[in-house]
């Protein structure tokens, strides 16, 4: 299933999602162990050409009323997709193990998508959050398998499998072997070593663990998806023109969206490769303002506030070192308040400082998560004895990222 599609057959959803790839408004069904659990408008459409396709094959072969053969079909029909929920769940429970938090799993036209609130940090990480998804498809199929044992015995089980011999078709008979056979089959699909199934995930965490690189086993995993994505878009075409159009379009537009998040992958590699190597102190302002805490108020709000219209800058002591920041509205409070001879560090907010700042010899991605970035714009720059060495603004974050974005796509 799509991880991260982290993670889609002829009504089969071999793809799963551990992050995701795209944002889409959905119907909640349930919520599983505090999972909220949705589907999206393609869904229904998948539920309806599933039932529809399958209620004739499954009248053909039960040789029973048209009620009792539909209801088959829609009972197996929802069994299949809450197997499809189980291998989705088994992704989730997975990362809440490894202390991600899971946000929801919904399903779609093309499967399933797990969506996380990061992406693994370890090949550990990846690899067992990517493998939980099969694991739980096994052991659907061997529940199934089991209980098509128990029902006609081990001499005739793959009769019953593939409804063949003399064997007595019943309705829970061939659900069983249906299900059986379809999961066989998505099992089959995810362990293709293409991202972004979950194949392609275990072998991006092989390569990460082997090489100690994420980028690298990332590119290798997300070329080998571009490849299977064309494979797949010529078997599409194929039986397109060979007069199996519904399963031929299905296949084109699964190869498009594997293809598309392979691409993005390759992208978002090269983008992340770049901002390693790209430091805080390669982009910050290297002469930032900064008020000394001595500083009276009225003299903080003339030669600095006013002169560089700023509606808080940073403070630091004697030595350089980071306090703080002053607010404007705060410094202008204290002059109006007759307080004006008070120093700048009587005003200060000084309980965020550790939010504040981020090392100055740190990657620049140490700054997209500052909290200060999002809240003053900013985050400040500090050499390992608190110095203030410089400034990052938001719009310098955006310049670069631009730029390696740029460089990525080119």
């Amino acid at each position: 299933m799509l991880t991260n599609v982290d993670d889609l057959g002829c009504g089969v959803a071999p793809l799963c999602d551990h992050c995701s790839m795209f944002t889409r408004r959905s119907i909640r069904l349930m919520e599983i162990f505090g999972i909220r659990v949705g589907v999206d408008g393609t869904w229904f459409l998948m539920l309806f050409l599933m039932i529809f396709l399958l209620s004739g094959s499954f009248r053909s072969t039960l040789h029973s009323s048209d009620t009792i053969a539909y209801l088959t079909t829609v009972a197996t029909v929802l069994l299949f997709f809450a197997s499809l929920i189980l291998h989705e769940l088994s992704h989730a429970l997975v990362a809440r193990r490894q202390g991600i938090e899971v946000q929801r799993i919904e399903l779609f036209l093309f499967g399933g998508l797990t969506h996380m609130s990061r992406d693994s940090r370890t090949p550990g990480e990846e690899f067992k959050i990517a493998v939980a998804g099969p694991l739980a498809t096994l052991g659907f199929v061997l529940v199934c398998a089991g209980l098509d044992l128990a029902i006609v015995g081990s001499h005739r089980l793959l009769e019953a499998i593939y409804l063949s011999g003399s064997i007595t078709i019943t309705p829970v008979l061939l659900s069983l072997s249906w299900l059986l056979l379809i999961n066989v089959l998505i099992l089959v699909f995810n362990l293709v070593p293409a991202f972004p199934l979950d194949g392609g995930r275990i072998a991006r965490a092989i390569v990460w663990k082997r090489t100690g690189e994420k980028q690298r086993g990332t590119r290798a995993a997300a070329k080998s998806g571009e490849a299977f994505a064309l494979v797949l878009a010529g078997l599409g075409i194929w039986l397109l023109l060979s007069s199996h159009g519904l399963v031929g379009l299905w296949l084109i537009g699964l190869a498009f969206l594997l293809g598309q998040s392979a691409r993005g992958a390759l992208v978002q590699s090269k983008v992340s490769e770049r901002l390693d190597n790209l430091m805080i102190s390669d982009i910050m302002d290297s002469q930032p303002v900064a008020i000394p805490a001595a500083t009276p108020v009225s003299q903080a709000l003339e030669e600095f506030f006013h002169r560089h219209t700023a509606v808080w800058l940073p403070v630091v002591d004697a030595d350089g070192h980071l306090l703080g920041i002053a607010r404007l509205e705060r410094v202008q409070a204290a002059h109006d308040g007759g307080d004006g001879w008070l120093t700048v560090d009587a005003v200060l907010e000084s309980d965020d400082a550790a939010t504040l700042r981020v090392g100055a010899d740190r990657p620049l991605v140490d700054a997209l998560s500052s909290e200060s970035l999002g809240r003053l714009g900013a985050v400040m720059a500090v050499d390992g004895d608190g110095v203030l060495r410089g400034v990052v603004t938001a719009d310098q974050v955006r310049r670069a990222l631009a730029s390696a974005l740029g460089s990525a796509t080119r």
